[in-house]
């Protein structure tokens, strides 16, 4: 199935002291979408935020997200893609 690896999700929410965090996931992971949101909660002080726009690759980040104020956003996607801060 799918490796989500929450335990790095948390870490980064935490190590990054985020506040408002925005996931975004392919359609293949969206019913699991609330249970990721309530599982980073109750691990973390953020808001998880669910992103119910589209989502076609690593290429499509939500630049909208900027105007509700997320400090964070969590890509899942099927390939491994490098942090950056900028």
């Amino acid at each position: 199935m799918f490796k989500l690896e929450l335990d790095k999700a948390i870490a980064g929410i935490k190590k990054n002291k985020s506040k408002r965090v925005l996931l975004q996931l392919p359609d293949g992971l969206r019913p699991k979408a609330k249970e990721i949101q309530e599982y980073l909660q109750k691990h973390t002080k953020a808001l998880i935020l669910i992103w119910s726009g589209s989502c076609y690759g690593a290429c499509d980040l939500p630049v909208e997200s900027k105007n509700i104020g997320v400090d964070m956003i969590i890509h899942w996607g099927h390939a491994p893609w490098k942090y950056s801060k900028d």
